[in-house]
């Protein structure tokens, strides 16, 4: 598997992580609908789809307020490069969110 986002950030919020206790777990490392995807576990590599993310040392809310600094990340722009021409557009990733 590729490294995931809480693997490259650090954020500590991955099951068992130091913070996961405190700031509680990470939906990105629980949504297992996006298990896979570009080679990550659960929503690792697609956690600008997942609301409650914690960026900047603050959770976010849903993928429509804070996909614009999503776009900014740079996890996010190593993804898009790393599998390139393969890299899931986020509409196919949110449907399979909300699809079940």
């Amino acid at each position: 598997m590729k490294r995931n986002c809480w693997e490259v950030k650090a954020c500590g919020r991955e099951e068992g992580g130091r913070d996961a206790a405190r700031l509680g777990t990470c939906p990105a490392a629980l949504e297992t609908r996006l298990d896979g995807v570009h080679g990550g576990r659960n929503a690792g590599r697609a956690c600008w789809v997942v609301a409650g993310t914690l960026c900047a040392d603050e959770v976010q809310g849903t993928f429509a307020s804070k996909f614009r600094a999503c776009e900014r990340c740079e996890f996010y722009k190593s993804v898009q490069v790393e599998e390139f021409p393969r890299f899931l557009l986020c509409s196919a990733l949110v449907a399979r969110v909300i699809e079940e």
